[in-house]
């Protein structure tokens, strides 16, 4: 059980341009979570301009945004590149989320317009797709060591993502479109980064994943982490099932799913076409912490 003297250290990078369909839930449910069990949490605040000290950060959240809102955050993190991958080749947790996932990635190509280069610390590619994928989502995952779950969330986006051989799934399709409509695969995993396109938010219906998120981001720091104190979580459990309930509609077409069976086709990653802007805003950074 962990004791109340550990804390997590949280960044939260662009949360007045990235945080569309309640993502900023994600924040609240991992500060929530971590309060019930007593233990700590610090939260930064890194908008444009800020470059903070990804040292100091166990988890850290890079939500969903639009197309303009997704190209000033692009400019910027390529300022916060550098230190951001060595956080996590230094295995910080992150959770990003839609323009979040599209960003680690090497690029997005909108429909119209330049294309958004990533960072390239995800082995993926996004391009614009013909029609939205919008609607309730079911995935089956399995983070291996027995966490396995199924996570559900809301999609809505145009990106179509294609997985390199370089990155994992976050898990299988069990309704939705999820990375492409095409393979059955949703999300990215590599070390301890989780890339989704589920909305919703994703983390207060989903609470296995929150718990895996702070416990994973617990380890980072410390040695002697045991096992979470268990919550009751049962207005988690029912939003859950709702949502699952929502997913399975008939509507809806479900895949079969057999996490470390076949991962469908992954489709070859192409060679950059488009040069990216080179502006820069400024902001300030700011800091929440808790009692």
């Amino acid at each position: 059980m962990t004791t109340a003297v550990k804390t997590v250290r949280i960044c939260h990078l662009y949360p007045r341009l990235l945080s569309v369909a309640g993502d900023r839930g994600n924040l609240f449910a991992i500060m929530q979570r971590c309060a019930w069990r007593g233990i700590r949490f610090s939260v930064t605040d890194a908008d444009v301009g800020d470059v903070p000290d990804f040292t100091e950060s166990d988890l850290i959240l890079l939500h969903g945004g639009q197309d303009r809102e997704m190209t000033a955050a692009a400019r910027d993190l390529a300022e916060k590149a550098g230190p951001l991958a060595e956080a996590i080749e230094g295995n910080a947790v992150v959770l990003a989320v839609c323009a979040g996932y599209q960003l680690l990635g090497r690029y997005y190509a909108p429909a119209e317009g330049p294309r958004i280069e990533g960072i390239d610390v995800l082995d993926v590619v996004t391009e614009a797709g013909p029609t939205r994928f919008i609607g309730h989502v079911a995935v089956d995952c399995d983070f291996g060591s027995g966490n396995r779950g199924q996570l559900t969330g809301f999609e809505n986006h145009s990106g179509r993502t294609y997985l390199g051989s370089g990155a994992e799934p976050l898990g299988h399709v069990l309704a939705g479109g999820g990375n492409n409509g095409e393979d059955g695969t949703e999300g990215a995993r590599y070390r301890e980064v989780y890339a989704t396109y589920l909305h919703g938010p994703v983390l207060p219906k989903n609470p296995w994943l929150a718990d895996h998120l702070i416990s994973r981001a617990l380890e980072h720091r410390y040695t002697d982490v045991g096992p979470l104190e268990p919550l009751t979580d049962q207005a988690e459990a029912q939003a859950h099932a709702a949502s699952l309930r929502l997913a399975r509609r008939p509507a809806r077409r479900w895949r079969a799913a057999s996490v470390g069976g076949s991962r469908g086709r992954r489709r070859p990653l192409r060679a950059p076409a488009r040069a990216r802007a080179k502006t820069r805003p400024a902001n300030k950074e700011t800091r929440w912490t808790s009692h």
